[in-house]
């Protein structure tokens, strides 16, 4: 968590967090719990990159439940996150751990209670230029569960952000949740970089009523000040995250996809993009107990599909 003076840095650091050229490309995947799918799908759009020519590197984000490298069939590496959160190690490069996939390096999580659960903004930002620094061309990022501001943030700071979510009630109440936090996390960053805080005090305690949404509120800014409501909806707009929906059965569970795309529309403003979703497959928990990864050990699986589609769709390619 913050405290007081990580909070007064947030626009500063996390807005000015930009990939220069030749950097890699982050991606953030998330959601808004335990048990979805988040390091699954992390692995295996990781092994998709891979195995199209590009270097990758799959970091753990996940305090208690590290399990990525369970996913990329490797052992627990001997240094992790841990070693350089400690000073161990000076850079992130260092812990880059080869998998049996060409292309494709791990970076294991921190295995004791002082990693990422306790990061400060300040460690957070290092994390941020480390991760811009590796010899790759794509960092993906197995953030953890829950809505804490260091999954948040990281979340945000990516240049992608993919939820992962299951067809049930629990989850997708779940994953609104994570979007709604987002949401705030973002306008809280604007407030700041754009100097607004009064502004949208004012606003809320104008028009606003209790069955009103977010999308509401960067309209009655707008009301209040044109052009300060355009820059604050510019901001919000930046917000694409990718949404994709894992163990579907039926039609009615793939049409989630497009319901939440529709909902988060009308109640946020955020476009959320539905990149796709992944089959329902016993050769998941198949993989996990062989320590294998899914996409090599059972090439035949409907989900090798279902991952080259996302894969494309997340690659803007035909």
């Amino acid at each position: 968590m913050f405290n007081n003076n990580d909070e007064s840095s947030l626009s500063s650091d996390f807005q000015k967090h930009l990939t220069p050229q030749g950097a890699p490309k982050i991606w953030a995947i998330g959601g808004g719990k335990g048990g979805v799918g988040k390091s699954l799908v992390t692995a295996n759009l990781a092994i998709c990159l891979a195995l199209m020519g590009h270097k990758v590197a799959a970091i753990d984000l996940d305090l208690g439940g590290a399990n990525l490298h369970t996913c990329l069939g490797v052992p627990i590496p001997d240094k992790t996150l841990s070693d350089y959160l400690s000073k161990k190690v000076r850079t992130l490069t260092e812990l880059l751990t080869p998998t049996a996939i060409n292309n494709l390096f791990i970076i294991s999580g921190a295995q004791d209670d002082l990693g990422i659960a306790n990061l400060k903004q300040m460690h957070k930002a290092k994390l941020l230029n480390q991760f811009s620094e590796l010899p790759v061309d794509y960092v993906l990022l197995d953030l953890g569960a829950g809505t804490t501001f260091n999954t948040i943030d990281f979340f945000i700071a990516a240049d992608q952000g993919i939820i992962t979510t299951l067809p049930e009630p629990t989850s997708i109440e779940n994953s609104y949740r994570f979007i709604k936090t987002v949401y705030h996390r973002k306008l809280k960053m604007a407030e700041e970089l754009l100097e607004i805080g009064p502004l949208i005090d004012q606003a809320m305690n104008a028009k606003l009523s209790q069955n009103s949404t977010p999308a509401d509120l960067i309209n009655r800014v707008a009301e209040i000040n044109p052009t300060v409501g355009a820059k604050l909806r510019a901001e919000i707009q930046r917000l694409q995250p990718k949404l994709i929906i894992n163990q579907v059965r039926t039609q009615s569970d793939i049409d989630i996809g497009f319901s939440m795309k529709l909902i988060s529309k009308k109640y946020f403003g955020i476009n959320l993009d539905y990149v796709g979703y992944l089959d329902y497959d016993a050769t998941v928990w198949q993989s996990v107990k062989k320590r294998k990864p899914l996409l090599m050990e059972f090439p035949n699986s409907t989900l090798v599909n279902n991952f080259d589609r996302i894969i494309h769709r997340l690659l803007n390619i035909n």
